[in-house]
């Protein structure tokens, strides 16, 4: 596979998996605001951003200002509109390996995505985006052949799916304008998934440790890690008796043990602390996958031909 096919799909993982956890975030914000249970001041919103965006936490935000930011600004990559614009720029360079259902999927929120009417219509707009990005993950594990160009996807989705997820967590541990944990939990889609599992039980502790290490629900860090790291482990299968011969599955590995083989308690006392090393290990993960497998050069030119 060309490094450039490899490269498209693994920032359509990313990008498409960043529409859902963003739109899920912004939308259990606003929920939470008319609900009264999240401080309706700039500087709590400003809090939220700072966590979600790595924004500074002093700046003062409103919240129509947080929604233009994550939702409707086209120049951010983190935004919505960002997402759904790079994920289709990517899915029309790799063209040719994507299923046609995939590529009319893409394509066709991309299209739809600028007609959904004014900015103003945010809930609309947040519960489309969550079912065309599902829609599109579906689509993808049932009409591609999963081979490599599946497992860059992948991996591209799960280390995604991970980074949002800790920055998720982190807002339910801000000192001031944090968001209840039930609101973090409904932001991933976990509750009915925490419920069965806790037999009903409902403490912030519990559900952080749900969050951060069921190896079972589909979004939390454990389960997103280990994903990533397995669909590396199949793009380099290359056994040695010492070590990795690649660093992307050395560093996966190192975040995802530390974490899983912690015990829990430790785990969560040191909950923000734990999280930001997530976002961290995520992009460290991401720039030593790029250096192996989609290594940059000057592009060659023909000048003449060779008699």
């Amino acid at each position: 596979m060309l490094s450039r096919i490899a490269e498209s799909l693994f920032w359509i993982g990313r990008y498409v998996e960043r529409v859902d956890g963003t739109a899920r975030l912004v939308d259990v914000v606003r929920l939470s605001m008319l609900e009264g249970g999240f401080g309706s001041s700039d500087d709590s919103v400003g809090m939220v951003l700072s966590a979600v965006m790595g924004a500074d936490a002093n700046e003062t935000v409103t919240y129509p200002e947080l929604r233009d930011r994550l939702v409707f600004d086209a120049s951010s990559a983190s935004s919505i509109t960002g997402s759904w614009n790079a994920a289709r720029e990517n899915a029309r360079r790799a063209r040719e390996t994507l299923s046609t259902d995939l590529w009319e999927g893409i394509n066709t929120a991309w299209l739809r995505w600028g007609r959904l009417g004014q900015p103003d219509g945010t809930a609309r707009h947040l519960s489309w985006a969550r079912e065309r990005s599902i829609l599109i993950a579906g689509i993808a594990d049932s009409t591609m052949s999963h081979d490599d160009a599946w497992d860059f996807l992948v991996l591209g989705r799960y280390l995604e799916r991970a980074d949002m997820t800790a920055r998720m967590i982190n807002t339910g541990t801000l000192p001031i304008g944090s968001l209840s944990w039930q609101a973090v939990l409904s932001s991933c889609g976990g509750n009915q998934a925490y419920m069965r599992s806790a037999s009903g039980l409902f403490s912030d502790k519990a559900v952080a440790t749900f969050l951060v290490l069921n190896r079972e629900f589909p979004r939390s860090v454990l389960f997103a890690l280990t994903q990533a790291e397995n669909a590396l482990e199949r793009l380099d299968p290359d056994y040695t008796h010492t070590g990795f011969t690649g660093e992307g599955r050395r560093l996966l590995g190192r975040i995802r043990t530390s974490l899983e083989y912690r015990l829990p308690a430790n785990v969560i006392n040191e909950l923000p602390q734990q999280m930001v090393r997530v976002q961290q290990m995520v992009t460290a993960v991401s720039d030593a996958v790029s250096q192996r497998y989609f290594p940059g050069g000057p592009e060659q030119s023909w000048t003449e031909e060779l008699r």
